[in-house]
Formats: structure tokens, sequence, C-alpha cells
């Protein structure tokens, strides 16, 4: 189970590293890799959306650590 949130964890930091380049510079980097959506290109956008929802499951893993 730590393979699985090791790899959302990276996947949503590559997100959120994408989103911070488009914001403050307008510049995508995964387009930029990638290509403008390409078939390439959307498989990661849709990686680092399914990470995103995954994510949520590290709300209830803090809390079980937190109980010990």
């Amino acid at each position: 189970m730590k393979v699985f949130y090791a790899i959302i964890l990276t996947l949503v930091i590559i997100g959120g590293i994408n989103w911070g380049l488009i914001g403050l510079f307008d510049y995508n980097l995964v387009d930029a890799i990638f290509g403008t959506m390409s078939i390439a290109s959307r498989i990661i956008y849709t990686l680092v959306g399914i990470a995103g929802i995954g994510a949520i499951a590290f709300y209830g893993y803090g809390r079980a650590i937190q109980k010990g």
C-alpha cells in the first residue's frame, strides 16, 4: 500500500508543479514535453486526475496514523 501512496503523491506533485507553472508563467510543462493534447499528454492528465481523487484517501490515512 505504501507504493500505491507514493505513486499517488508523485502524480499529485507533478500536477501541482504543472499548474504552478501554468499560473505563474503561462507554461504547460506536460504539453511542452509530450505535445499539446497528444495521446501521451492526455494519459498524463488522466493519471494525475485519478491520483487527485486517490489522494482523498490520505485524509483517512493521516487520521489512522494520529490514532496510532
